[in-house]
């Protein structure tokens, strides 16, 4: 555990050197990767998301690609096509873009729901199905996608469904005025950070299997079931204020990352068993994009990031 702690922190303070003044954000995608889950960032043009993808992809030796979603963006793009081949006889598979080990999916919010819809099968199962035929993707397989929450003309919000796959929504803010500052001086010269490659595929594979083995208290499981179950409006147990404010809960889903997330964040911290502050340190990342405000709240300026913070607070 202690090596895995020491490698771990490694690569998110190599990936710190290219993503200036965002460490929280570092630490949460490492997390995320880590249990095998997926991220979803909202963020303001400019604030380095493609740098983040490229030096994450350097530091653990990945494979990566970048698709920039437009309305023009086809479902074959992303998981690939089968063409016929006259000399064989056959159709062969012409792999697309999630043939990597590390996709980011920028401004995925612009392109269509079907083409949306591609990555729901590469996300969950780890696998596309082209004309009839399924192909596994490779291990570590993981998707950074992005969307921009200022500008909605021209874009397709995601499904209920689509949103539930991300492990984590991360909200990336402008950096400070000193972050601003060294941003200027260390990224404006000549000299660019050469990242070291801190972890292989098969490291992380390996790390991804120990994070699951990380034990849980049986009363850790009851607190994350407990937060997740106090979303949903439909309950008689849920606090009336989430009655009236929301519109749709979490789902199961919710328990099993912020179980999942727990367990890495304990083996990040060099602890051998999950305790309730790793389950409230991730609460806001899970927890957010799956409650669903209603007009009311909106009326009040009550945000689903602010309804899971004091249903936290409360449980």
């Amino acid at each position: 555990m202690q090596n895995f702690n020491e490698k771990a922190l490694a690569v998110t303070a190599e990936v710190s050197k290219a993503v200036l003044g965002k460490p929280e954000v570092v630490l949460k995608i490492m997390m995320a990767m880590l249990a095998r889950g997926h991220v979803l960032i909202e963020d303001i043009p400019g604030v380095g998301k493609t740098t983040l993808a490229q030096a994450f992809a350097r530091a653990m030796d990945l494979t990566q690609n970048r698709v920039q979603f437009t309305p023009d963006v086809l479902p074959s793009d992303i998981v690939g096509f089968s063409l016929y081949q006259k000399e064989t006889g056959k159709f062969v598979y012409h792999p697309g873009a999630v043939a990597c080990n590390l996709f980011l999916a920028d401004e995925i919010n612009r392109t269509s729901a079907r083409t949306q819809s591609a990555l729901l099968e590469a996300m969950q199962e780890r696998r596309v199905t082209v004309m009839g035929r399924t192909f596994t993707l490779l291990p570590p397989f993981f998707v950074l996608a992005t969307q921009n929450p200022i500008e909605l003309e021209g874009t397709f919000p995601l499904p209920e469904a689509q949103l539930d796959r991300f492990m984590f929504l991360i909200e990336v803010d402008y950096p400070t005025e000193e972050e601003e500052m060294r941003i200027a001086r260390e990224t404006t010269g000549t000299r660019s950070e050469e990242l070291k490659h801190i972890l292989s595929g098969e490291e992380i594979i390996f790390y991804q299997d120990l994070v699951r083995r990380v034990p849980v208290p049986e009363h850790i499981y009851e607190y994350a079931v407990k937060l997740v179950r106090a979303t949903r409006p439909t309950l008689e147990t849920s606090p009336e204020w989430v009655k009236q404010y929301v519109a749709w809960g979490a789902g199961p889903r919710a328990v099993q990352f912020l179980i999942l997330g727990a367990k890495t964040r304990a083996a990040l911290q060099g602890s051998y068993i999950v305790r309730r502050e790793d389950i409230d340190a991730i609460v806001e990342p899970v927890l957010m994009h799956r409650v669903v405000t209603n007009f009311a709240a909106e009326s009040q300026g009550i945000t689903p990031r602010k309804a899971v913070a004091r249903l936290a607070a409360e449980i």
